[in-house]
């Protein structure tokens, strides 16, 4: 073991310690005690072959562990961490929150946000607010896709924020009318299904000796420099100063489509003036014209350390050097002594750090120039002198005797890895002239092999960045005792039921990231990798579709009901563009049984948060706040069944659980999850998830719940609360408005009833205002109602014979001066009011709810018969009434058989369709 740690290899905590209720002389003993007994347990087949165990020795998921607090592998301490240190449900203890939005990008610029990056992480400071609002000091914070640990850190900062962190956020608050929040750090329950995210995570949360890692990390830079340090020295043009290269820019070899001459892609690109990239080269044999994608990259043969065997790489060429001389930065073409260094360093043999494994076939091994360039292997990715330098830098690091401070030296070099890589780009321009930076410029989300690399030193990437990180730990504390990590799957998390206070979770939505191709690359340094089996991702390479990830979900989602606590909250972050993906997560939501209480976005221009009615707005960053229902509703519906009291039993705890008033640029907003349409939703979800009938029909729903609580401006309200919402609304100018997006006829039929209860019109007034809303956002697969038929199926018109429906006399009588007062059966009334469609009272509502159903399920009968393998055309409102009243008899086959008759991308865009086939696939497969 290298000696050159030894000032700093003491052990970074002396004197007795305290974990899970035991007490050790020092963290040293700690840490002892719990590895060997983490040794004991990966010696066990059955503790090794849990789901999402990653693949790597014993020997190097203990290197990376630090038990209890953090293993790299399902953590067999989290349940004993969770009972020792949480608090057990107790229903006796009261507790109340509404949902509460947040903006995910708040924080980004932040010194520990950057300390480690990682493909997508929400920072610290934009989960704070959220677990402060749900949780109190010591609480259990759950992320089952924790990434690089910030809901960690977020935990801990609730206890060491600065005080002027604390007073511009109680300042916040208290303008919105809210109490100031109860300081202090949570714990937190860490769990990502990757090794590398997991090893960040606990860097970030476990503390550790700032002091000597600073000093560690100097040493380790300068060790290095002693031993390789003429790998990276050049001649200044004085032909007498020896400098040090900052970056070699190494430029593939193309092949003149005309004369087939060599083109030096960099030399040939690269205005050396402006410092600009040509889209068009000019070969310099013949003077041809063509651009780089006419032309074929020339390959050389070499001989495979790893196999031996014969193989082919881009055949690359040094094309720049940057160096420094003192602070002055110059470049300069490489000379003889350049290359002749070049080709020394070349001839060495490949160190025994260095990864070998080679890419499994992956979404990410297929695109990024990877395929095209046979970047097949994780030691393809590094030039001869970048793979010296990478493996002395992780031999170093690794040798360092104290663990902790051993493993922050691997959570720094580790940082280097992409960056030292082919996959750096040379970035040549930032502002106008200005050199920029060439550190870590890799395409992130992606494996990319770009055509000029930018091969940096290892201290012109580093050394900075050691600073950096010895400012940013030195100020943020963390605690021991706080934090549990775990490596694994989401799905089968090692934690007691009803044992956790709060989730804040990221989880990958989609195809969006590609994480455990992604992270392949550094877990290969670590020699642990993440199985990517049960990632919750679609993965077209590994037949992982929409219903796929749908389930994969739904699993994870399970879990995270099972250990939340009765009554308390989840918050989940979505980013995704396609709608069936967002239905997807809606509906693994609802069948595992949380209830969605909020979904917002961020408006980027105002900065204020809307709530998200339409598909079209998943294109922008959601938050989704959940709860699950307390045990109270659930032992009364055991108790009930599906009855018409447990259905409004369930509006009562809903309504309960949702935001009274929200403010938007001092006006109050309509609260989307408070609209009678939304409500009867969400409890027919309710239904659907505990298997049972729906015993209101929409219409008798509507009907009756304005009866049962208060409206107040298109929302229904508790008693209790309905006061409060009057309090603030006599303070702003104007009601609420409900913005409605118009995709499918559903929407279409709410759409005209808002307007004709606003304003009974005729068929050549609404017709206009009706073609406008039949816009771009009109879901492909369904018909388009005629509003001839659709006003004949759902309203009435008044045809001139008797008096004037009291709806439309209201109308006539406000907005037609000429019309006040009138008589109902006056002629003048009567004229003004022929041919107006309006709204039907309720009873005539009701009758005309089931004329409509009848209809609908004479034409669902239709698509039953259907012998065609594909329904061309249908709507979406015969399906869902099919389906419901299918639901109702149990008639799981039927909903099955004409789902499979249309096309799946408009089976995973309906949230309701897919609920019903989704819990019908689940009753028929289980035989209930």
């Amino acid at each position: 073991m290298s000696d050159m740690f030894s000032a700093s290899a003491a052990s970074s905590t002396t004197g007795p310690v305290e974990c899970l209720g035991q007490t050790f002389a020092s963290d040293d003993a700690r840490r002892a005690h719990f590895l060997a007994l983490l040794a004991e347990k990966l010696q066990d087949p059955a503790f090794r072959q849990q789901e999402g165990f990653p693949q790597g020795t014993i020997e190097a998921i203990l290197a990376m562990s630090d038990p209890p607090y953090y293993t790299a592998c399902p953590n067999p301490w989290l349940a004993e961490f969770v009972a020792h240190y949480g608090k057990p449900y107790d229903p006796a203890v009261k507790y109340s929150r509404e949902p509460l939005a947040i903006d995910v990008s708040v924080g980004k610029t932040d010194a520990i946000y950057k300390a480690h990056s990682y493909h997508t992480k929400v920072p610290h400071l934009a989960i704070v607010p959220s677990i402060l609002h749900y949780t109190q000091p010591g609480d259990v914070v759950l992320d089952g896709f924790a990434g690089s640990g910030m809901t960690g850190v977020a935990a801990q900062w609730c206890g060491t924020a600065p005080n002027s962190y604390r007073f511009e956020l109680e300042q916040a608050w208290k303008k919105e009318g809210r109490a100031a929040p109860q300081w202090g750090a949570r714990r937190a329950v860490l769990n990502d299904l990757s090794p590398a995210a997991t090893f960040i995570g606990a860097n970030y949360n476990i503390p550790f000796d700032v002091d000597a890692f600073a000093q560690a990390g100097k040493q380790l830079l300068k060790a290095v420099e002693q031993d390789i340090g003429w790998m990276y020295e050049t001649l200044h043009s004085d032909g007498k100063t020896i400098a040090r290269i900052d970056y070699t820019v190494w430029s593939e070899v193309l092949a003149c489509p005309s004369c087939a001459g060599e083109i030096v892609f960099t030399d040939a690109a690269l205005d050396e003036e402006t410092k600009e990239i040509a889209d068009v080269l000019t070969c310099p044999h013949c003077g041809a014209q063509a651009k780089k994608e006419q032309m074929d990259l020339q390959f050389e043969t070499f001989i495979d350390p790893a196999t031996g065997q014969p193989d082919k790489r881009p055949k690359r060429v040094p094309a720049l050097i940057s160096y420094k001389v003192g602070k002055t930065a110059y470049t300069k073409k490489p000379d003889k002594a350049d290359l002749d260094r070049v080709a020394k360093i070349a001839a060495l043999p490949l160190p025994p750090d260095v990864p070998t494994d080679r890419f499994p076939d992956s979404q990410m091994s297929r695109v990024g120039r990877m395929k095209t360039t046979n970047t097949a292997a994780i030691h393809y990715l590094f030039l001869p002198r970048a793979a010296q330098a990478m493996a002395l830098l992780w031999r170093k690091a690794k040798s360092h005797p104290e663990p902790r401070t051993r493993n922050m030296l691997l959570f720094l070099v580790e940082q280097a890895i992409w960056g030292m890589s082919v996959l750096n780009r040379y970035k040549t321009l930032m502002h106008g002239r200005t050199e920029s930076s060439n550190v870590n410029q890799y395409l992130s989300g992606v494996y990319y092999v770009p055509s000029h690399t930018s091969e940096v030193s290892p201290w012109y990437n580093l050394s900075n960045r050691l600073g950096r990180l010895a400012k940013v730990f030195a100020t943020y504390k963390t605690t021991n005792n706080f934090s549990v990590i775990t490596c694994g799957t989401a799905a089968r998390l090692p934690s007691p039921d009803e044992s956790v206070d709060y989730i804040f979770t990221d989880p990958p939505f989609g195809e969006n990231i590609y994480y455990a191709d992604l992270n392949f690359l550094v877990e290969s340094w670590h020699g642990v990798k993440t199985d990517p089996k049960p990632e919750a991702i679609i993965d077209r390479v590994r037949q992982k579709g929409v219903p796929e990830y749908q389930h994969l979900m739904y699993s994870c989602f399970a879990e995270y009901f099972r250990v939340l606590k009765p009554g308390r909250w989840m918050t989940v972050v979505f980013s995704n563009s396609k709608a069936a993906v967002w239905n997807a997560i809606q509906v693994a939501l609802q069948q595992t049984g949380f209830v969605v209480a909020e979904v917002t976005a961020l408006d980027k221009v105002q900065g204020s948060f809307q709530q998200v009615m339409s598909p079209n707005t998943v294109k922008q960053d959601l938050v989704i706040s959940v709860y699950k229902p307390n045990g109270g509703l659930e032992e009364r519906f055991t108790k009930s069944g599906a009855t018409v009291e447990s259905a409004w039993d369930f509006v009562q705890t809903h309504l309960r659980q949702l935001s009274v008033t929200k403010v938007k640029n001092g006006e109050l907003e309509f609260i989307i999850e408070r609209d009678p349409r939304r409500i009867y939703d969400r409890m027919v979800a309710w239904f659907v998830r505990h298997d049972s009938p729906v015993p209101l029909s929409n219409d008798e729903f509507q009907i009756s719940i304005r009866s049962r609580f208060p409206d107040r401006d298109g929302m229904v309200f508790l008693p209790e609360q309905v006061t409060e919402y009057d309090k603030k609304r006599a303070q702003t100018a104007q009601a609420p408005q409900m913005e409605l997006f118009v995709s499918d006829e559903r929407s279409a039929i709410d759409w005209a009833a808002d307007y004709l209860k606003a304003r009974p019109s005729t068929y050549q007034d609404i017709h206009p205002e009706f073609i406008k809303q039949l816009g771009a956002g009109w879901k492909k697969h369904e018909t388009r109602p005629e509003l001839s038929a659709l006003l004949e199926a759902n309203f009435l018109r008044f045809e001139g014979a008797g008096e004037v429906p009291s709806q439309i006399h209201r109308y006539l009588s406000t907005n037609y001066h000429d019309l006040r007062g009138l008589e109902k059966n006056d002629p003048r009334l009567v004229a003004k009011a022929q041919d107006r469609w309006y709204v039907p009272d309720p009873n005539k509502a009701q009758d005309l709810e089931k004329k409509r159903e009848k209809a609908l399920l004479k034409e669902f009968d239709v698509y039953v018969g259907a012998t065609g393998r594909k329904l061309k055309e249908f709507r979406l409102e015969v399906l869902r009434a099919g389906f419901k009243v299918a639901w109702g008899r149990k008639d799981y086959t039927t909903i099955i058989k004409v789902a499979q008759k249309i096309p799946e991308d408009a089976l995973q865009e309906d949230e309701k369709l897919l609920l019903w086939y989704d819990q019908a696939l689940t009753r028929a497969e289980s035989g209930t």
